[in-house]
């Protein structure tokens, strides 16, 4: 399989404590081979399987409404 390189900028992520929460949630994915988030730069970046990057991009997004509502996802 392919692994893909993706980094996302994070809009209204408010703490530290969330910022962890984010990167263990989605570290545990199926298709998700690492996960880091940078609370500072307010950036997510993921190692995605390219064959599931759709469904695996869903779920990223699921996940950071589940750890907090307002925040978005770009890129």
């Amino acid at each position: 399989d392919i692994i893909m390189t993706k980094t996302f900028r994070l809009k209204n992520l408010d703490c530290a404590n969330c910022a962890a929460k984010l990167e263990r949630a989605v570290g545990k994915l199926d298709g998700v081979t690492s996960a880091s988030v940078n609370f500072f730069a307010l950036k997510l970046n993921v190692e995605i399987d390219d064959g599931r990057y759709d469904e695996t991009l869903a779920d990223i997004r699921k996940v950071c409404k589940k750890v907090e509502p307002d925040m978005e996802l770009i890129g």
